[in-house]
């Protein structure tokens, strides 16, 4: 799956609706609001990483396991789904981001 794909899912399952567009070449979503445009890429930034986690567990259970060398996200109800990411070159943060948008891209699926 592509990380456009990845990012749209993601944003599906949050209950994003205010999607612009796709910017190819930062790789991220551009959001429209009453505020402006604004960047979301939780494959790598932090903030919208942790906000995506937080707003799945809102009325769902979503679990964050980062052990030595992987880390595992997974979510519960609606749907139930675990990701893996292993830290090999990308590290532990971003492993951490990309298992998060991949769990939630999971439940996204579920939404088309």
């Amino acid at each position: 799956m592509t990380d456009k794909e990845l990012l749209e899912l993601a944003a599906k399952a949050a209950g994003v609706k205010d999607i612009w567009a796709y910017d190819e070449e930062h790789n991220c979503l551009i959001l429209d609001s009453f505020y402006g445009r604004k960047i979301w890429n939780p494959l790598t930034d932090d903030g919208d990483a942790l906000r995506l986690a937080v707003k799945l567990g809102i009325k769902d259970y979503f679990g964050i396991e980062i052990q030595k060398t992987c880390v595992q996200a997974t979510s519960f109800e609606p749907w139930e789904h675990c990701e893996y990411e292993e830290y090999k070159t990308q590290g532990p943060h971003a492993a951490t981001r990309r298992a998060i948008v991949r769990a939630a891209a999971e439940g996204g699926k579920g939404m088309e």
